[in-house]
């Protein structure tokens, strides 16, 4: 977290300095909340479920009045199905305050939903990641609160942005939330205090495994022919390098984050392997498939110590799934996580073997969502004036991803520093796409789009 101290009196500075009590009218969305002036007001950049979902915890929090007051999606169906689903969800439909005039669309309408806020307000990120650090500069630049969805990043230029965009919103006093929210688990923070106190020992030895079938808007079937291929890729982003990152970096990196938090540190290089085992739907063999992922992706991460992390992915219908963390230290082991983000399962043992007449400590019951924790944490933290900012954090775990990826991708060994200062920069004009324009990775005459080709493009994934 950083302990910048805060630039100039925002209208939270004055919410705090009079104890939450109605300020001065001038504060808030022209004047419309007037008479709740410590309501914190919201904008839903990114329509889809991440963005309706984010959206939806944030008005639950309970920390304070707050209403949605603006939405923006590049893409007009997918906003009117985020407005209906938070308008009709009784636990906070009075929280709605969007108007036909504050909706907006087209990549040009994030900065006006960003306008529509105050300092002290918070915009949420959640449209495809390649878009992130386009969007966070505007929110800096307009001096509102942010939460963003991960991963922030999804090559080495980008890192390198957000890296820098860090440092300014922490010069501006902004609170960020990423969400990684298992880092918000509260069973797996105490877990953290114990292995820290030593519980288990020094760490040697990560495990990590998101095993499960075909995930998200991947695999890609071929475009139709009447589509615009930009939106296509938009509307199927984890099929795309340049916008998500792929599977690789939006779906393993919840595991490589908790894992890292573990260890508190993060790995130095990474070697992977992986591979595409068949392009077609195997329920359905007519219908091909021509995203970018790899299927099955297996790395191993090695810290500065010498310790290692081993991460296995794979997106195959009909094979073995697993989705869960371990960890392993000279005195014992750790089950970080197991059968998804939550609820964790947490325990220690004193065995490698992992074994319940091992036990030396169990999370028990877990009441209370990472994914509304995050929120009340970065509610408080605005309300409070207290500093709060994850983007450095989000950063490196989204670089480190990043890493494991290439490393599959060329059949190298990857560094941080080689990924951090990769040329290979996926969409270096994301920031003047427009609808209807031209897409940053084009597909063949036979619909097909670049694909990795380990050992063969080494200095690029694709």
């Amino acid at each position: 977290m950083s302990s910048e101290p805060t630039v100039t009196p925002t209208r939270r500075d004055a919410l705090r300095a009079t104890g939450g009590l109605a300020v001065a009218a001038g504060f808030g969305l022209s004047g419309l909340y007037a008479g709740e002036s410590n309501t914190i007001n919201i904008a839903l950049v990114g329509c889809g479920g991440r963005g309706t979902g984010a959206a939806g915890d944030a008005l639950s929090t309970h920390q304070g009045p707050v209403k949605l007051v603006a939405m923006a999606d590049a893409y007009e169906d997918r906003l009117k199905g985020s407005f209906n689903q938070l308008s009709n969800a009784k636990r906070h439909k009075d929280k709605i305050a969007v108007t036909e005039d504050t909706k907006f669309t087209g990549f040009e309408g994030y900065k006006k939903a960003i306008d529509c806020l105050s300092p002290g307000d918070v915009v949420i990120l959640a449209t495809p990641p390649a878009f992130r650090w386009v969007h966070f500069t505007y929110a800096i630049e307009k001096g509102v609160n942010v939460f963003m969805e991960k991963p922030v990043a999804v090559d080495g230029p980008a890192a390198k942005k957000m890296f820098d965009l860090a440092e300014k919103s922490v010069k501006k006093n902004m609170k960020v939330g990423v969400g990684l929210m298992c880092r918000h688990c509260l069973a797996r923070n105490e877990m953290n205090k114990r292995i820290k106190d030593g519980a288990i020992g020094d760490i040697v030895l990560l495990r990590a495994y998101r095993l499960a079938g075909p995930t998200g808007n991947m695999p890609v079937p071929k475009k139709p022919k009447d589509k615009n291929e930009l939106e296509y890729q938009i509307r199927h982003f984890h099929g795309f390098l340049w916008a998500s990152g792929g599977a690789y970096s939006d779906f393993l990196i919840h595991n490589i984050d908790e894992c890292c938090w573990m260890k508190d540190a993060w790995p130095v290089r990474a070697q992977s392997v992986g591979g595409r085992h068949y392009r077609f739907d195997p329920e359905n063999p007519k219908v091909e498939w021509v995203d970018q992922n790899f299927d099955t992706y297996a790395t191993e991460f090695t810290f500065a110590d010498g310790s290692k992390l081993m991460m296995e992915g794979r997106t195959i219908k009909g094979c073995h799934q697993e989705f869960a963390s371990y960890a392993h230290g000279t005195k014992g082991s750790a089950r970080i996580s197991t059968g998804g983000h939550w609820p964790s399962q947490c325990r220690l043992f004193k065995s490698q073997a992992m074994g319940d007449k091992d036990t030396i400590w169990e999370c028990g019951e877990e009441t209370e969502s990472p994914y509304l924790t995050e929120w009340e944490d970065l509610m408080k933290a605005i309300r409070q004036d207290k500093p709060y900012n994850e983007v450095k954090r989000g950063a490196e775990a989204s670089l480190v991803t990043a890493m494991g990826r290439m490393a599959a991708h060329t059949g190298k060994i990857i560094t941080r520093d080689m990924m951090l200062n990769c040329e290979h920069e996926f969409a270096p004009n994301v920031d003047k796409l427009t609808l209807g324009g031209e897409a940053p990775v084009k597909a063949d005459d036979d619909g097909q789009y670049p694909q990795p080709m380990p050992g063969v493009k080494t200095k690029r994934e694709y």
